[in-house]
């Protein structure tokens, strides 16, 4: 099997869905979507192209758990600069765990941080924002 894309849907733990949908929204600088179904609710990162890779946060409490040292590292979008996210991170609430590091000159730069819900995530972005 060959993927077009090994991701298809990420989803981010969160204890307090509003103070995490806070965060997300002042670090990214833009406006979270509402989506609740019957046990989960979920708040969708907005999206150019409705056949790109999503994601949300999360919240269950029986089902999810956040965590800064287990499971799946997510990988979120920073471009142009994972600086300007990096920036925003600390006055929002969250915690810088691996500063701005180049990858290398092909792959860009890549950071990590711990959010609002103890949830440790990393930031990609690469050279021209590509």
């Amino acid at each position: 099997m060959v993927f077009k894309n090994a991701i298809s849907w990420f989803e981010i733990p969160t204890k307090d869905l509003n103070r995490a949908q806070k965060f997300y929204e002042t670090i990214f600088g833009m406006q979270m979507m509402p989506l609740d179904l019957a046990q989960i609710q979920m708040r969708m990162f907005p999206l150019e192209d409705p056949n790109a890779i999503g994601g949300a946060l999360v919240y269950n409490a029986d089902f999810y758990k956040s965590s800064s040292t287990d499971g799946p590292l997510v990988y979120l979008n920073a471009n142009p600069d994972v600086q300007q996210v990096l920036d925003r991170i600390e006055k929002a609430g969250g915690k810088i765990i691996v500063p701005k590091t180049q990858i290398s000159p092909e792959y860009g730069y890549m950071a990590m941080f711990l959010d609002t819900e103890g949830n440790r995530v990393a930031l990609h972005s690469v050279p021209d924002g590509k």
